[in-house]
């Protein structure tokens, strides 16, 4: 399973039924899960910590040092959780001080060409499609889904079940269950269709589109809207999770609908 014609140093860890391909190099410092695929030409340099039944397709580049001129060649990781697909030459980058890691959750796909900077967190089921460049310090929630040829500035957070449409400019937050299009990137709507097909009833759909009128339909500033919903609408676990995002975003968010 593990081709004579790839290096691998003594001190990394492969777990059982690897696979590495020809002209693949694995650096020490390196940990990888059982059943994980590693295609021909992938790079994985030291501090990966890479899960279980992964695959990893040509050209990628692991656990390189981040592009960030305050870097001092701190020890840090990537983690990259189980069942998660890493297309063509995708990189991902150590992370810094800040947080020490940049870490990929569990069942994500990231497409070809895509770049995570130092310090992002990518949580579980997250898709991010071809050529996508996300800057350090990035959060992106569950089963959100970033289109093709988009570019997110550092620090921002992508809230779960979102969507952004490709080629977006992504400068602000962009608050769960919500579609994200247009430029400047404004609000297109809940993603009603994906939270169907993750088994989101009709009602809970409903009261999340009662919370974004009030939000961004309804010519009311973020704090005014936030007070209305709480005092207007029914608590829910849903209704909740838009609040307290929109609370604690520090970048802001994206603006509201434009015609």
């Amino acid at each position: 399973m593990i081709s004579k014609l790839s290096q691998i140093h003594e001190q990394a860890n492969l777990g059982q039924d690897v696979t590495v391909e020809p002209f693949t190099t694995i650096h020490k410092n390196v940990e990888v899960g059982t059943g994980t695929w590693i295609g021909s030409n992938v790079t994985i340099y030291p501090g990966a910590r890479i899960g279980k039944n992964c695959k990893i397709f040509p050209g990628a580049v692991i656990a390189a040092i981040p592009q960030d001129l305050k870097f001092q060649g701190e020890d840090s990781l990537v983690e990259i959780g189980d069942n998660t697909t890493i297309r063509e030459c995708v990189t991902i980058n150590r992370g810094t001080l800040d947080k020490k890691t940049t870490r990929i959750g569990n069942n994500c796909l990231l497409m070809a060409y895509v770049h995570i900077a130092h310090d992002c967190i990518i949580h579980n089921q997250v898709i991010i499609a071809n050529s996508v460049q996300v800057a350090g310090h990035v959060t992106i929630d569950d089963w959100a889904f970033v289109g093709g040829s988009s570019a997110i500035h550092q620090f921002v957070k992508i809230g779960m079940h979102s969507m952004i449409s490709g080629g977006s400019l992504v400068r602000k937050d962009v608050p769960p269950f919500t579609k994200a299009a247009r430029e400047p990137l404004s609000y297109a709507g809940v993603n009603s269709l994906g939270l169907r097909r993750r088994g989101f009833s009709g009602d809970t759909i409903s009261q999340i589109q009662e919370v974004y009128r009030y939000l961004f339909l309804n010519s009311l500033n973020n704090s005014r809207a936030l007070e209305e919903i709480e005092i207007n609408l029914p608590a829910t676990k849903e209704r909740d999770e838009i609040v307290n995002f929109i609370r604690s975003s520090e970048r802001g968010v994206m603006k509201g609908y434009i015609q």
